[in-house]
């Protein structure tokens, strides 16, 4: 696969991954954590895309306590490009501002819009998907999204609703659900023109600037004025004064939403149906779905320890390394030991895990989070 010179991935690495403590931590957050296999999932992400984009292409964006940690996992990319937002804004922000920066360097720049936390079985077919969406994306003022066929209904996504065909396999989009009841997932998923929204995004730097100006306009000048000053020693304190200031808001509230309200003869947001295999692993529950998906254990448990005895335990999840662990009758536990703290709780309440750092927060154990 040859690379694209005008293919930029903006991979977005500044979450804390607060369902994953006690393991993913302010300074060591999930993206930074090796769930499947010998590299983190930051490297994964990278990896995957290395064959469509050269280093000098990519883009992070992430924050101050993991900076350093990404610098080190990703020695090749330029430092510069890793850039620490001062404040946490949500993803509306942290993609203009790649968005400002890209139009400045390349007219022709398409942005590749990537959470750095993601499993993708399939990558051929992932990069392929990528290549269809690169190509609707320079065809005019296009936003594309990568749509995943749901499987069940999911109330911790959000939802496309896809209309008519606009060329080959891409889609329409009428709207864009945020994380539906369990009743109203059911129905989407029983509708069969509805798709879970991967945060996979793909549009020229000039569609995603002009949509900012459109719908975001006090941020997109405040994020003009912090990109005109990259490359200068006015950046960082531009970029730390500036940057607290824009609006706290998801791209998805503050494009999407009010383009496909536009309707579907506006066109301009398209989906490309994706089914490489994919997972965004937002929990110690996903984490054991995952696992007995690809390895098919005993009793569908997943135990990292150092030895262990099992009599008539099911469906549990254990990361104790270094002890010999032994489960006895138990079913469907979470149970993850680090050096000064342990977390105890079942697969059906693991999406609760962060209120726990909520809880620390609160209570000022910083050495905790």
């Amino acid at each position: 696969m040859a690379k694209n010179s005008n293919f930029y991935p903006v991979i977005l690495a500044g979450g804390r991954g607060t369902r994953f403590w006690p393991l993913s931590r302010k300074k060591r957050a999930k993206q930074l954590l090796a769930l499947d296999g010998k590299q983190t999932m930051i490297q994964q992400t990278v990896a995957r895309l290395l064959p469509m984009a050269s280093p000098k292409q990519f883009w992070i964006v992430t924050n101050d306590d993991l900076r350093p940690a990404i610098l080190k996992q990703l020695p090749k990319l330029p430092k510069p490009q890793v850039l620490a937002e001062p404040m946490g804004r949500n993803t509306a922000p942290a993609i203009g501002l790649a968005a400002f920066l890209l139009l400045r360097e390349n007219p022709d720049a398409v942005i590749g819009m990537f959470p750095s936390d993601h499993v993708i079985a399939d990558e051929e077919s992932y990069r392929s998907t990528l290549e269809r969406g690169i190509e609707i994306a320079q065809s005019g003022e296009n936003i594309v999204v990568l749509g995943i066929r749901p499987n069940r209904a999911e109330t911790g996504y959000g939802y496309i609703e896809a209309g008519s065909f606009f060329k080959g396999e891409a889609l329409h989009v009428r709207r864009f659900t945020e994380k539906p009841n369990a009743e109203k997932a059911a129905t989407f998923v029983a509708a069969g023109n509805y798709f879970w929204n991967s945060g996979m995004f793909l549009w020229s730097a000039g569609t995603l600037a002009n949509a900012l100006r459109e719908h975001l306009a006090k941020t997109a000048f405040l994020l003009e004025e912090i990109a005109a000053a990259f490359g200068t020693n006015k950046f960082v304190p531009t970029f730390r004064r500036l940057y607290p200031k824009c609006e706290n808001i998801s791209v998805d509230y503050a494009v999407l939403e009010p383009r496909s309200a536009k309707g579907e003869e506006a066109g301009e947001i398209y989906c490309l149906p994706a089914d490489f295999g994919w997972n965004d692993l937002g929990s110690w529950t996903a984490l054991h779905e995952h696992h007995t998906a690809k390895s098919d254990p005993p009793e569908g448990n997943i135990i990292h320890s150092a030895g262990g005895f099992v009599l008539n335990a099911q469906g549990n999840y254990v990361h104790a390394p270094g002890k010999f662990v032994a489960t006895v009758g138990v079913t469907d536990l979470v149970v993850v030991e680090t050096e000064d703290a342990l977390l105890i709780t079942t697969r059906q309440h693991a999406q609760d895990v962060g209120k726990v750092v909520k809880h620390l927060d609160e209570k000022k154990l910083h050495k905790l989070v």
